[in-house]
C-alpha cells in the first residue's frame, strides 16, 4: 500500500463502494418501484447481496495489501465486474421506465465500477510490462 498506484486504487474502491451502497440502499428501499424486478426479491435480500459483493472487494484488497498482487487484483476485478452487473436493470426495463434517481444510482455505480476496473487493468498491464515479480504473487 506504500505505492501511489495502491493509493489511487484505494480511493477509487472507496468511491465505488459508496456509490454501490447508495444504489443498493435505494434499490432496497424502493424495490417495489423498480420496474420488472422479480417478485421474490426482498429488501433484506438486496442488503445481503450488497454485503456479499462488498466482502469480495474487501478480501481482494486484503490480499493485495498483504502482497498477493495477482490474486488481489483479480478478486478486485471480479468485485468491479459485479458493479457493472447493475446494467441488468436495463435488461428488465428500459432506461425510460426508471426514475431519474434510479438511473442516477445505477449509472453512478456502473461508472465507478468501470473506473476501478480500468485502474486494475492498468496496474496489471504495468506489472506485465515492467515484469515486476513481488515475492508473494499468487
Amino acid at each position: 500500500m506504500r505505492r501511489p498506484v495502491q493509493k489511487t486504487l484505494l480511493i477509487l474502491l472507496l468511491i465505488y463502494g459508496a456509490a454501490s451502497l447508495i444504489h443498493f440502499v435505494h434499490n432496497a428501499e424502493f424495490l417495489a418501484d423498480y420496474p420488472s424486478m422479480p417478485a421474490s426479491w426482498t429488501s433484506a435480500g438486496v442488503y445481503f447481496a450488497w454485503i456479499g459483493l462488498t466482502v469480495v472487494g474487501v478480501i481482494g484488497w486484503i490480499l493485495l495489501a498483504r502482497g498477493y498482487h495477482l490474486a488481489g487484483l483479480l478478486l478486485l476485478a471480479v468485485y468491479a465486474a459485479l458493479g457493472l452487473d447493475s446494467l441488468g436493470h436495463y435488461v428488465l426495463a428500459p432506461l425510460s421506465d426508471h426514475t431519474a434517481t434510479m438511473n442516477s444510482t445505477i449509472l453512478l455505480e456502473v461508472a465507478t465500477a468501470a473506473l476501478v476496473l480500468i485502474e486494475i487493468v492498468r496496474q496489471m498491464a504495468r506489472r506485465m510490462l515492467h515484469r515486476e515479480s513481488p515475492e508473494h504473487d499468487a
